[in-house]
């Protein structure tokens, strides 16, 4: 096969279900925890540059152009955000205040993985019993994406009635209703007669579940997690083959391709929902850093299995293993989130649902394509390439991630997943092409050795 079809082949196969980045790519996060008091509101924002806004959100930080970002430009930053924001309560305007702001460097940032920390608070005024709260966002630049949620208020004088939102999320407002003291000796009267548990947090907790938001919150981060999507194709590139004498031989028949290719994506799901679940709810705590620098190394190793079988046969063992490292990096989202306990229980069930879902549509787009190439000669090509280029790109992301470098894996990974639609179907057809092709291959080498024989049996 030729290099340049070669190299198509695989930039089909691994970035065909539209891949960037690890994390974010030309988006602007916005996500805010809003916490009620009886007399207060408390706000937590953090904010995540995508990869290619990065620079743009750098500059506007970054006033003097020195390259460094002081802590004046830090505070003068926060204060713009803050401004941007605008609170009522019963329709009248809330006066903010910002208490702290955190920073993070501008490697982290350029890297599409760094959160900019801002807290304020907002003194609410007494009187009355039923109160609207209206928090809106009136900085609509391009490519910033928002998402707000209120925790479940500890005080049991609140009780939150209802919420709603704008599509965008720029605009969130809640009705709540403010009881008074004589009520609270009254519920604890009835709760101490009755011996009965306090339910109001998991009906409020309930009222406020954002199944959707977070369910394609799931589904666009494993559509852009690059090294997450890269890890498990190159996983199933060998699935289709068996391996004979320590190298990929004969292919597999349908039906057991099909099984172990289910096998590798069920056990990837299960191991990621386990570190996901665990880490979401705090029970284990790994720093980011050294599980992206492992997520690089599993790349790594799936691609040079892809290309001598270190495991045959085991490869949802590995997927299992490496997938316990990918869930602790999807958890870390969920975290950016800042959502409460009650809130955690509800996203990780739609969170998780959203990458599994994103990963079957990965996974069905591009098993037919599989299947059928893995059953011409080209697929040795495809294979030994898209292992070659997996490693690469791995070894690229190691070394970036291990000492703070920048290379340019990144920006040839983000420009080929802009095309990744036309990519895919160029693979599927490709496919179709040599699996037609095939037989008629197939037959010219068998009239070729006949010919070689003949010709072989007339010599004197």
């Amino acid at each position: 096969m030729r290099a340049r079809g070669a190299a198509v082949l695989i930039a089909l196969l691994l970035l065909s279900p539209g891949l960037a980045f690890a994390h974010r790519i030309d988006e602007y996060l916005q996500a805010t925890l809003l916490t009620l008091e009886p007399h207060s509101l408390q706000g937590s924002i953090r904010l995540v540059p995508g990869v290619l806004v990065a620079s743009d959100v750098i500059a506007s930080i970054d006033a003097n152009g020195d390259g460094v970002i002081s802590p004046e430009e830090q505070c003068a930053y926060a204060q713009q955000v803050l401004n941007s924001i605008s609170i009522t309560l019963d329709g009248r305007v809330v006066e903010t205040k910002l208490v702290s702001w955190s920073f993070p460097s501008l490697g982290q940032m350029h890297d599409g993985l760094g959160e900019i920390k801002i807290n304020y608070s907002a003194a609410l005024s007494d009187g009355g019993r039923d109160h609207v709260l209206l928090v809106a966002t009136h900085n609509l630049r391009q490519k910033l994406v928002y998402l707000i949620n209120l925790t479940v208020p500890e005080d049991r004088s609140l009780e939150i009635l209802s919420q709603r939102r704008n599509p965008e999320q720029s605009v969130y407002e809640v009705d709540y209703e403010e009881k008074t003291a004589a009520y609270e000796v009254d519920y604890e009267e009835k709760t101490a007669a009755a011996g009965a548990h306090d339910t109001t947090g998991a009906v409020v907790w309930l009222e406020g579940i954002q199944f959707s938001p977070l369910f394609h919150l799931g589904m666009r981060h494993i559509a852009e997690g690059t090294d997450h999507l890269l890890f498990l194709l190159t996983l199933l590139l060998p699935a289709p083959l068996l391996a004979i004498n320590h190298r990929w031989g004969p292919r597999l028949a349908a039906r057991s391709s099909m099984l172990r290719i289910l096998g590798i994506v069920t056990a990837f799901t299960i191991g990621h929902s386990i570190t996901l679940t665990l880490a979401a709810m705090n029970v284990i705590h790994v720093p980011s850093h050294p599980i992206e620098v492992l997520i690089a190394v599993s790349i790594l190793v799936s691609a040079v299995h892809a290309l001598w079988p270190i495991l045959p046969g085991r490869e949802a063992w590995i997927a299992a293993f490496f997938g316990l490292i990918h869930g602790l990096a999807f958890a870390a989202t969920l975290d950016r989130l800042g959502v409460g306990h009650w809130e955690r229980v509800a996203g990780i069930l739609s969170f998780n649902l959203g990458i599994e879902a994103m990963q079957m549509i990965v996974v069905a787009a591009i098993l037919p394509s599989l299947l059928l190439m893995s059953r011409t000669r080209a697929y040795s090509a495809l294979r030994i390439v898209g292992a070659g280029f997996a490693a690469i790109a791995a070894l690229g992301w190691t070394l970036e991630r291990l000492f703070d470098l920048q290379l340019p894996v990144d920006d040839l990974v983000n420009a080929l997943a802009r095309h990744a639609l036309w990519i895919a179907t160029g693979l599927f057809l490709l496919s179709l092409l040599c699996r037609v092709l095939s037989p008629v291959s197939q037959r010219i080498q068998r009239v070729e050795v006949l010919s070689e024989l003949s010709a072989a049996s007339t010599l004197p």
